[in-house]
């Protein structure tokens, strides 16, 4: 039987999760990619994730949509679409919420799309397996989907093979495949990084419009702080498999109070503006089999003080955001 998940009122978050720990046990201890995590996203609003790699945004992202690779399982939290549970969903389940509920959109098209199948019929299996339609139905609803990404010529188009589009073109065709069956949430994992920058705009706009025209919450996983500015209406800044800051992406990328998010933001050209020279935030993350005791920014922040090194270490309470500092920079 085909698992639903309700629709709620507006008020309520598409995806909310709470205190997420996802561990992976090796034999030589158990690691925390992610460690109590908590955030929610609404209808309409698109939630970008950046740190730098190995901070567990991928991670969460997987663990949401239910494909974290073995031997990595979710420890302990809460996952919650629409208001249903479903961290602790059966397999079958969350197969059929992915898709219908749903949608994911990887770095590589090419790794979303079968290559020995026609981009139409990609389109219609989808909406056959989701939809109440029948094949002619998903036939016409895969050519608009294609035109409504802006595919030229989507009616000869939705015959071509996947190799037969450009780089950008076959974003545009994963977009229109994790869109088609009208999920209320998209989880994009670094959508644009392998094109070219003229085409990322294009890609993000497109991305914002129709998830606006949906009210379809999105969780835009990046590393680049250039898309965020353009693309979030929040940011939630990761270190360490933990969040460092969370809030609207305007005061985050303008006044930051995490001391990470504000080395990030000087190490990128966005906020020097061709002003002055990028910042380098010195050393590295920590090792998750390794990591140190308190805040585990503090080896690496300039503004470190003792009570920074000790256990308990400094959490955002609640999704409403903030930052998990106790010494939190002034908001100039």
């Amino acid at each position: 039987m085909e698992a639903t998940i309700p629709r709620t009122e507006a008020a309520e978050p598409v995806l909310s999760i709470r205190e997420l720990v996802v561990e992976i046990p090796t034999r030589r201890g158990v690691l925390r990619p992610v460690d109590r995590v908590s955030f929610d996203i609404a209808p309409g609003e698109i939630l970008g994730v950046v740190g730098e790699s190995g901070a567990g945004k991928s991670m969460t992202g997987n663990a949401v949509i239910g494909i974290l690779d073995r031997p990595a399982r979710i420890a302990s939290g809460e996952v919650r679409l629409n208001g249903a549970r479903i961290d602790d969903a059966a397999p079958e389940s969350l197969r059929a919420l992915r898709g219908k509920e749903m949608g994911m959109i990887f770095q590589d098209p090419l790794t979303s799309l079968n290559p020995l199948l026609r981009i139409g019929d990609q389109l219609s299996e989808t909406m056959l397996a989701h939809l109440p339609v029948g094949e002619s139905e998903a036939r016409e609803r895969a050519v608009a989907a294609l035109d409504e990404v802006g595919i030229p010529g989507a009616s000869q188009r939705v015959r071509g093979y996947p190799h037969e589009f450009s780089g950008g073109m076959r974003q545009r065709v994963v977009i229109a495949l994790a869109l088609c069956a009208e999920p209320s949430l998209v989880i994009a994992d670094e959508p644009t990084t392998a094109l070219d920058v003229s085409v990322q705009a294009q890609i993000i706009g497109l991305l914002k419009r129709l998830c606006r025209e949906r009210g379809t919450a999105v969780m835009l996983i990046t590393h680049d702080m250039g898309v965020i500015a353009e693309a979030a209406d929040r940011v939630a800044v990761m270190y360490a498999g933990r969040l460092a800051e969370l809030g609207p992406v305007r005061d985050v990328i303008q006044r930051p109070r995490h001391p990470y998010t504000d080395g990030l933001m000087g190490s990128t050209p966005l906020a020097s503006r061709g002003l002055g020279r990028l910042r380098q935030i010195p050393g590295a993350m920590p090792r998750l089999g390794n990591p140190p005791p308190g805040c585990a920014f503090a080896p690496r922040c300039p503004k470190a003080r003792d009570a920074c090194r000790l256990d308990p270490r400094p959490e955002i309470s609640g999704s409403g955001g903030g930052a998990a500092c106790l010494f939190p920079m002034e908001a100039a």
